[in-house]
């Protein structure tokens, strides 16, 4: 292979491959920290570094190819899309979903609990009257679902979502079947003792 091709083509996009990797995991990484997964967070963090490292290196031996420079900018702004496209498919953690409708709130309340939901209900006034204010914590890839829920019960329903970080509940992680249930107050008792 001539040191041209070498130098002009396979350099760059190695480096542009490796940026893009190494920022799609440091992505993945802050937001596992956010939702408190420490050991995987530290896993990634170290395979980023790795590969931080491994691309510097090269741009430091190559410092006069400009397109060194372009492959490395590349990577970072393709490898910062991929991570949040990664994060958004993984849908990692809960949520807190907040309805709020003047009218066919216990409709919905019942269609969330007979799919499965549990869902806090408070009377509140609104700028137009009176409202209800539903409350339901869910694991993030079930939002279409709710959402879904919604749309059929009250279309012109106004809700939020939010990020949770921490609950109390250890019925959260309950799986169906009896070894889902023991898992969960394993991880329920692991948990309260870390906090102690």
């Amino acid at each position: 292979m001539p040191n041209w091709a070498f130098d002009y083509l396979l350099l760059p996009l190695g480096i542009y491959l490796a940026r893009m990797t190494d920022v799609s995991i440091g992505t993945v990484r802050i937001i596992l920290i956010s939702r408190e997964r420490k050991i995987l967070a530290a896993m990634l963090g170290f395979i980023e570094v790795l590969l931080w490292l491994i691309v510097i290196t090269q741009i430091m031996r190559n410092l006069s190819n400009v397109l060194c420079y372009i492959a490395y900018a590349g990577g970072f702004a393709t490898g910062t899309f991929l991570g949040m496209v990664v994060e958004e498919k993984l849908a990692l953690g809960h949520s807190l979903i907040r309805i709020i409708v003047p009218e066919k709130g216990e409709e919905i309340v019942q269609n969330l609990a007979q799919a499965g939901y549990r869902t806090t209900t408070l009377e509140a006034q609104g700028a137009r009257g009176p409202v209800k204010v539903i409350l339901s914590l869910l694991r993030r890839k079930e939002i279409p679902i709710v959402l879904g829920i919604l749309k059929n019960t009250a279309p012109g329903a106004f809700y939020t979502i939010e990020n949770a970080r921490k609950t109390s509940d250890p019925e959260l992680w309950k799986t169906s079947g009896q070894e889902g249930e023991s898992f969960a107050r394993i991880l329920w008792r692991r948990q309260s003792r870390i906090r102690k």
